[in-house]
């Protein structure tokens, strides 16, 4: 069984969508390890939503926090700490999604940040969206995944923009499971439809 990373350029770059549609592709299980604000309306929750099959489970946040901020930040405000040491894998038999929290630098307390969060042995997907700045973001992203020696990918999200997708492509060699579009809206048979379409590339 492996474990899938899934990690951004940044905030807001359609990660929550691409761990479901890598969810339902593999019929893995979902585990947000920490989350930062909207817990009524939270990434698990809207994975749940989006995902069909009858096998995946979702497992409970390390950390729930109640504002959305940088975890670290977030932390403070409810007068806790996270440590790393908390952070234990949800156990099943299954593949396993893991979504991490905005990009890998984000900090989680004083010392750690997202990428602490991440082992060796896990593949980790980046989404990347484009935007003013993303190729910059993209290529940080990806080089220093690339110099930690980790299994990576990339996943583009929105509307084609086909100058940023080739020199990322050029310049780091990574594999590209597919382009999440700019759709009018997800849900389950959307969602079903892509983790189809991607599952090969997985």
């Amino acid at each position: 069984m492996n474990t899938y990373f899934i990690t951004g350029i940044g905030t807001d770059v359609g990660k929550t969508v691409a761990s479901a549609i890598i969810t339902e592709a593999l019929e893995a299980d979902y585990w947000k390890p920490i989350q930062a604000g909207e817990l009524e309306h939270c990434d698990t929750k809207e994975v749940e939503l989006l995902v069909s099959n009858k096998i995946s489970k979702f497992h409970k946040n390390s950390y729930a926090l109640q504002t959305p901020m940088s975890p670290h930040a977030a932390a403070e405000i409810d007068n806790i700490s996270i440590d790393l040491k908390h952070i234990k894998l949800p156990k099943t038999k299954n593949n396993l999604v893991i979504e991490g929290a905005g990009g890998l630098l984000v900090p989680i307390n004083d010392k750690s940040t997202i990428l602490d969060i991440i082992k060796p042995n896990y593949k980790v997907i980046v989404v990347s969206r484009h935007y003013l700045g993303s190729i910059n973001h993209s290529l940080l992203t990806l080089n220093l995944l690339k110099d930690k020696g980790f299994d990576i990918s990339v996943i583009f999200s929105g509307n084609e923009h086909k100058t940023t997708e080739d020199i990322i492509k050029k310049i780091t060699d990574v594999k590209v499971i597919g382009r999440i579009d700019e759709e009018p809206y997800f849900d389950r048979n959307v969602v079903k439809a892509y983790a189809e379409e991607f599952r090969d590339n997985l």
